[in-house]
C-alpha cells in the first residue's frame, strides 16, 4: 500500500512539473483557469482527508510532535493555524460523506465543508444526515453567499432554539480592542454580531465610497484622463482607515453642541532650550513635527510663555489657578507630578506648592499638577500620636 501511494505521488509530481514548466500565462484563458481550479480543489480534498488519517495514525508522535498539526506545520513550514484547520476539516469530513465526494469531484470546496460542519451538532445531526445531499447539490450551482444563506435558514428550521441561543452567544462575544503601541500607533480589531456589524460596515462603506469618489476626481484632474485604481492618492486600506476616523468625527458633531475635532497645538516659547523638546498629543503620545502639517488648516494654536515676567490672567493673590496661569502649568507638567502617578493634566488639579493659607502665591512657579487623590493625600493631617 505504501509503495502504491508513493507511486501515485510520484506520478502527480511529474504531472505538476509539466504544468510548472510553461509560462503561467499559457493557462490564462477562462477554460484553463476553471479546469485548473477544479483539479486544485480535488487535490485539496485528498490532502485534507489524508491529514485526518495521518492524525489518527499517531505516526507523527514518533518524532516527538505534540499533534499531527504541529508535525505538518514543522515539516512543511506552514502556519500552525493552517495545519490545524486542515486536520479539523478532515475530521469533519468523516461525518459528511456527500461533502467528501463532491469536494473530491471538484464541485465544492473547503468553505462549503466548513459551512456545513459549523451547523452540525447533537440537535441537528439527524436532520443533517438526512438533508446533506440536498444541501451539497445546491452548493454545486449556487454562489457561495447564496449557499451560506440557505444553510442559515436550514439551521433555523432544524434547530430554532439552538439558533436563537447561538445568536445571543455571538452578540455576547462582541468586543472592540483598540490600544496604543509603543510608538503611538493605534492597533485594534473588532468582533460584532451580524446586526451590529452590518450597521458599522454599511456606514463605513458609505463614507469610504465618498472618499473614493473624491480621490478619483482629484486623480482625473491631476492626470487629465480617467485614472486607474493604482493612480489614486490613497490605497483601499488607507481610505477605509480615513473613513473610520471620519465616522468618529461625524459622531462628535452629532450632539447639539458638537463640532469637528480641532487639534490644539501648544507652542512653548524658549522652553526647549531650558527643558528639552516637547512635541506630543494631549495624552502624551510623542509625534513627529512633520505630522502636524496636514492639520494646520483645522488646528488651534496656543502660545505659552514661561518665566517670572510672563503675562498671566490672574493675580498672585487669587485663590484658584485659572486662565493662562493654569494652562501654562498644565502644559509644563503634563501629568500629576507625584512620582507614582501618571494621571493626565486634564484630570488633575493645580495645587499650591507653598500652601495658599501660608501666603503661597498663585503663580506658575508655585503651582504644580496633582490628581485629586494625591492632592487630598498631601493635605491629610498626620494621625494623632498614641
Amino acid at each position: 500500500m505504501e509503495h502504491d501511494s508513493l507511486t501515485a505521488v510520484a506520478d502527480l509530481t511529474k504531472d505538476i512539473d509539466r504544468l510548472v514548466g510553461p509560462d503561467p500565462s499559457t493557462f490564462a484563458d477562462a477554460e484553463s483557469m476553471e479546469a485548473l481550479l477544479r483539479q486544485f480543489l480535488r487535490l485539496e480534498a485528498v490532502i485534507t482527508e489524508a491529514a485526518a488519517a495521518f492524525d489518527a495514525s499517531d505516526e507523527w508522535a514518533a518524532d516527538g510532535a505534540k499533534s499531527a498539526a504541529a508535525w505538518l506545520a514543522r515539516r512543511c513550514r506552514l502556519p500552525l493555524g493552517h495545519t490545524r484547520r486542515v486536520v479539523h476539516r478532515g475530521r469533519a469530513l468523516r461525518h459528511l460523506p456527500a461533502c467528501s465526494e463532491a469536494w473530491k469531484d471538484g464541485s465544492i470546496n473547503g468553505a462549503h465543508v466548513d459551512g456545513l460542519s459549523a451547523v452540525r451538532r447533537d440537535s441537528t445531526e439527524e436532520q443533517l444526515e438526512r438533508d446533506e445531499q440536498v444541501l451539497v447539490d445546491e452548493a454545486k450551482h449556487l454562489r457561495f453567499d447564496q449557499f451560506a444563506k440557505m444553510v442559515a435558514y436550514w439551521e433555523q428550521h432544524a434547530d430554532p432554539d439552538g439558533t436563537d441561543e447561538g445568536a445571543e452567544s455571538r452578540a455576547a462575544r462582541r468586543d472592540v480592542y483598540l490600544e496604543q503601541s509603543f510608538q503611538g500607533v493605534w492597533l485594534g480589531k473588532m468582533t460584532l454580531d451580524p446586526v451590529s456589524g452590518a450597521i458599522v460596515s454599511n456606514e463605513l462603506c458609505r463614507i469610504e465610497r465618498e472618499l473614493f469618489e473624491a480621490d478619483w476626481t482629484e486623480a482625473r484632474e491631476r492626470l487629465g484622463r480617467e485614472p486607474t485604481s493604482g493612480e489614486l492618492s490613497r490605497t483601499p486600506g488607507q481610505r477605509k482607515s480615513d473613513a473610520l476616523v471620519e465616522m468618529a468625527t461625524r459622531s462628535g458633531t452629532a450632539p447639539e453642541n458638537g463640532r469637528r475635532p480641532a487639534p490644539l497645538f501648544s507652542v512653548f516659547v524658549d522652553y526647549e532650550c531650558l527643558h528639552g523638546r516637547i512635541c506630543q498629543l494631549a495624552q502624551g503620545t510623542v509625534v513627529a513635527p512633520g505630522s502636524l502639517v496636514p492639520w494646520l488648516d483645522e488646528a488651534l494654536i496656543e502660545r505659552a510663555v514661561f518665566g517670572p515676567d510672563a503675562r498671566v490672567e490672574i493675580g498672585a493673590t487669587s485663590r484658584l489657578f485659572t486662565g493662562a496661569t493654569r494652562r501654562a502649568i498644565e502644559l509644563r507638567d503634563r501629568e500629576c507630578t507625584h512620582p507614582y502617578c501618571d494621571i493626565p493634566a486634564h484630570d488633575c488639579q493645580v495645587d499650591h506648592i507653598i500652601p495658599f493659607a501660608q501666603n503661597g502665591p498663585t503663580t506658575q512657579e508655585n503651582g504644580r499638577l496633582l490628581c485629586g487623590f494625591h492632592n487630598r493625600l498631601r493635605n491629610q493631617r498626620p494621625p494623632p500620636s498614641a
